[in-house]
């Protein structure tokens, strides 16, 4: 069965004063239907760049992106038209993403108003989306700044949902939420998915939101993914050294376990996707670097339990 979504071999550049910003640098993923598949890194690593990508809200610069078996590079007009309904969004600012000045029914009907939809089968629509996302039927007459920031996000959802898309972006979809706002707004995804079907691709360096909503995991460093596979195994036994440091840098809520475990420090500061290191590109913050690591760069091969990491050590 063919995936998705997948990605072959994409490249994002920008052309700066200061030179080519290789912003994702060779990323090779499938997504299938029905799947949630969390992409973590640090910020600045190229994940909102690729969740832009993949909508076309910026140019590939080399290889493909593909959405059940079409390449979107040289989609335009109605064809356009007709990924967007296939593929939408949530953005990391749910109050950014709104009109200030439309109405939640106006902003939530748009994608079904721009697809032509007749008012009565609209407004019936947003009805039941507002109903979906646990916001009443009177929220459609009033304005995002009405509503919390947990509500607001809702709203986005909502939106997202309205043409019944098969995959939707998530780009960082709570992490500007409290703990007890974003345990909700993450429940109401997998609800929703569980409803509908709908596939995500769900973009966060918060771990553990990951760990409880993603399928499958993608680990990504400065442009390119250095490890992907099953949710728990990459929990379980990760291959990376970037994957361990990551995963052993997140807060534990016990005290006791965060004495206990061992730690790999990741140091130093992202490299410049204006000037990336020769080599593996992890190589400048890696606890095990050797000299090898400097000039040949690894690719991403079978490890044990069914993941894929790009490492020569593992």
């Amino acid at each position: 069965m063919s995936p998705l979504l997948a990605l072959r071999d994409v490249h994002v550049r920008f052309d700066t004063a200061a030179g080519t910003v290789r912003a994702v640098n060779g990323v090779s993923l499938e997504l299938a239907a029905g799947e949630t598949l969390g992409l973590v890194g640090e910020s600045g690593c190229g994940k909102s760049t690729l969740g832009k990508a993949i909508l076309k809200l910026v140019p590939v610069s080399a290889g493909a992106v593909e959405i059940e078996g079409t390449d979107i590079a040289p989609l335009q007009g109605r064809a356009l038209g007709e990924l967007r309904r296939k593929v939408q969004m949530i953005f990391q600012d749910p109050y950014g993403s709104l009109n200030p000045r439309s109405t939640v029914g106006r902003s939530v009907a748009q994608p079904m108003v721009v697809a032509g939809w007749k008012p009565d089968a609209i407004r019936e629509r947003v009805a039941t989306l507002l109903r979906w996302v646990g916001l009443p039927d009177d929220a459609r007459q009033r304005y995002p700044h009405e509503f919390s920031g947990g509500q607001r996000q809702r709203i986005g959802i909502a939106r997202a949902l309205a043409l019944s898309p098969k995959l939707i972006v998530c780009d960082e979809p709570v992490s500007a939420l409290d703990v007890s706002v974003r345990a909700q707004v993450i429940n109401l995804l997998e609800d929703l998915k569980q409803q509908s079907g709908v596939s995500y691709l769900f973009i966060s360096h918060d771990l553990s939101v990951v760990e409880h909503i993603a399928d499958r995991v993608a680990v990504m460093y400065l442009g390119t993914i250095v490890e992907a596979g099953g949710r728990d195994q990459i929990w379980r036994r990760p291959q990376h050294p970037y994957t361990r440091g990551l995963l052993e840098a997140a807060p534990v809520a016990n005290p006791r376990l965060a004495r206990a475990r061992t730690r790999t420090v990741l140091q130093g500061e992202l490299p410049s996707p204006l000037n990336p290191p020769a080599g593996c590109p992890f190589h400048s913050r890696c606890p095990i670097a050797q000299e090898r690591c400097r000039s040949d760069r690894p690719v991403l091969r079978p490890v044990d339990g069914g993941s894929v990491a790009a490492c020569h050590f593992v």
